[in-house]
Parts: C-alpha cells; structure tokens; sequence
C-alpha cells in the first residue's frame, strides 16, 4: 500500500518506520521531527495524503488533530482509510470521524498502548473505534505496527477504552506507591511486600510487571532512576482527558479525578515533569501524613 504519515515524533517515527520496513511505500510530514530511514518526506500535510490508500495520524492533541484533519481531509480520496493513532479527547474524535465520513472516507480512532518501546518493537495494542468496514481498512497496518487490535465498536470508544484503561492504570499506580510508603514505614521489607502482593489479593499490573520499588520484581524504569518508560506528563494528560470525558457524560468518577489532581501536583508544582510516572515512590516516601 501506499501510507501517508503525519506526525513523526517518538511514537510516529517507529510506527511509520516499520510500515516501510514491512514493504509499504510510506511519505510522512511532521512540522519539526525529520522522516525516519525508509520513508519519503513530504513538503506538508496535504502531499501525504496524495494517492495514499491509508491515512495515519499521530499528533499531540484534540486541537491539533481538528485542525490537521480540516486541512487533509479534502485531499483525500472517498474510500481512504483515515487512521489518527493519537490520544486525544472523545469529543474531538468523533468530530473528526463525522467530517471524514461526510468525505466518504473510513475513520478509526486508534489509540496506542505500549510506549516508545512498543512502536519500535511493532508490539503495541491498538484500540480502534469506527464502522467494521473502516477497521478492515486499517487491519493490516495494526499488523504491522502492533500485536493486537480490539475493535472497541463505533467512532470514538478507541478513544472511550484508551482513556477508561489509563485511568485505573493512574490510580492504581498511586496506590502501589503509597503502599511500598507505607510498608517502609512500618518496617517491612520491600521484596517480602512484593512477595506477598505479587501472589495475593492485592496484585496488579503496577505491582508484578512495572513494580516501583527499585530491584524489585521484573526491570522497571525504578531501575533507571525512573526515566521514562511511560511519563508522569502522559499520566497526567490522560488523566486529565478522563476528568473531561467524566464531566461530560455525568460520571461519577471520584478516585479517577483525585489521581488526576495528584499527577497535576507531582507534575507542575513538584519534581515529576520528565520522570516516569511510578516516580510518585519517591515522592510519598518523601512526604509525611501531613504533606
């Protein structure tokens, strides 16, 4: 196929390089990262979409998606498979996959899970939202780009899934930190906590696959001073989008919001901008009852 790319950042860049790897002629356009090897460089976001059977996107934002979207929309052709892999608010998703199926086009909203090291790797899981058809479209790019593809039903519960995920993920992030806090306090040994844990009531994926703790269970960012595998900065934009996603159906989502108010707070007031976000470890092993 020929594959239009637009937004080559620290996701894109490896995504659309693997579709060229795979055999897919591949052109990208980004407004500052440079083409990975393999594929063409476009001169802007319109040239991408010249002749391309798939369109994907990998942008920053619901804004930024809106208005690139405004922008190629018209230059594709009716029966394009348009593809936006980022994660951005429900609101905008769906607002984008109704102007591009008035253009006779097949919009999926494809938020990613799996990190840098899952779009390098080609192991990332895809959750899609669109019309069956428009997911047949985009089935064999997942392939190439990930391991896994769930087609989460109409436009927009890509978007729904990613963000519902992510928010437990936040939470219970936060409340494994507080617990190793906690253990250590209480004199416990941090490997007979993961022990106990790890097999118990209590287990998780925070706990027995990303463990916090340093030189505990499974490598971890712990073990690299925390530098990023999944940034406090995304956590919080996700967080955040589920807060946005919650006021606006009217959902109750109280330990959500709070996870979202700590993550604001580690993030913008304290140490946590550019750290991965089981960071928040050392940040409660800080801090006493009273802050």
């Amino acid at each position: 196929m020929k594959i239009g790319f637009i937004g080559l950042g620290n996701m894109g860049a490896p995504m659309a390089a693997n579709l060229a790897t795979a055999g897919h002629e591949v052109v990208g356009f980004d407004v500052i990262a440079p083409c990975p090897g393999g594929v063409t460089s476009a001169s802007n976001a319109v040239d991408v979409c010249e002749g391309a059977e798939v369109v994907i996107t990998m942008l920053p934002n619901g804004q930024i998606l809106r208005d690139v979207a405004r922008e190629i929309i018209p230059a594709m052709s009716p029966g394009t498979g348009f593809v936006d892999c980022s994660t951005v608010d429900v609101e905008s998703a769906r607002a984008v996959a109704e102007q591009a199926e008035q253009a006779r086009l097949l919009p999926v909203d494809a938020p990613v899970s799996g990190g840098v090291g899952g779009a390098a790797a080609g192991t990332l899981t895809f959750m899609a939202g669109g019309s069956a058809e428009a997911f047949a479209k985009a089935q064999p790019s997942f392939e190439i780009m990930g391991q896994k593809a769930v087609h989460c039903g109409g436009s927009g519960n890509g978007q729904a899934a990613k963000i519902c995920n992510n928010m437990i993920l936040g939470i219970t992030m936060i409340g494994t930190c507080e617990a190793f806090a906690l253990a250590d306090k209480l004199g416990l040994d941090r490997q007979a906590m993961f022990d106990v844990v790890s097999t118990s009531s209590g287990y998780s994926w925070t706990m027995n696959a990303y463990c916090p703790a340093p030189g505990i269970g499974p490598q971890s960012p712990a073990d690299n001073g925390y530098q990023p595998g999944f940034a406090a900065d995304l956590m919080l934009k996700d967080l955040r989008l589920s807060q946005q996603a919650a006021e606006a159906v009217d959902a109750d989502t109280p330990m959500g919001n709070a996870a979202a108010k700590l993550y604001a707070q580690f993030v913008e007031h304290e140490d946590g901008a550019g750290r991965d976000f089981s960071a928040m470890l050392p940040r409660f092993e800080a801090r006493g009852r009273g802050g």
